[in-house]
């Protein structure tokens, strides 16, 4: 059986498919980064407003000191909530990511050396020597291509497990 040019649609439509579920899971990431940096920034607004007007009433320059250095340790505190909430999302990005890639990489291959193996099976080719140089050398670049998808997910995996542990966003502080 012969391939057709509509086995070879499929194929694209998939990864065209699949572009489009990254670019929404990119999207989705990019939306919860921007809330955290929103919820932060709001924060930190809010809290200078209470410190310039709590530094206002102050006669003690002791007070003052003391006020500021709790205004700058609950500043940096939840900036670096903050950070760690950006730092999940990104590494929970990078796995879906990652397995999605790694998903694509594998159906596609495999579905792409389907299609010629059958585009192959169809020629009307009598040398018994020919068919077999082809079918191993599908069968050589499925395995290559089993490799370098496996290799790829372990890159992966490696990487995001080099990540800074992350907690969740509950760590936030806003008033």
């Amino acid at each position: 059986m012969a391939a057709k040019p509509e086995q070879f649609n499929e194929v694209q439509k998939k990864s065209l498919e699949a572009a489009v579920q990254l670019a929404q899971l990119s999207i989705e990431n990019t939306q919860r980064v921007i809330e955290v940096q929103v919820a932060v920034a709001k924060s930190l607004f809010e809290d200078s407003v209470n410190n310039a007007k709590a530094l206002g009433g102050i006669k003690n320059p002791q007070d003052a000191v003391q006020l500021r250095t709790r205004f700058a340790q609950n500043s940096a505190e939840k900036v670096f909530a903050g950070a760690r909430e950006i730092t999940e999302i990104a590494s929970q990005a990078q796995a879906q990511i990652s397995k999605l890639v790694g998903e694509q990489i594998t159906n596609s291959s495999t579905e792409v050396l389907g299609v010629i193996q059958k585009m192959f099976q169809g020629l009307p080719i009598a040398d018994e020597n020919t068919i077999n140089a082809i079918q191993s050398t599908l069968n050589t670049t499925r395995t290559a291509v089993e490799q370098l998808t496996r290799a790829s997910s372990e890159a992966f995996q490696a990487f995001s497990q080099t990540n800074v542990p992350a907690t969740s966003g509950k760590n936030r502080t806003t008033k």
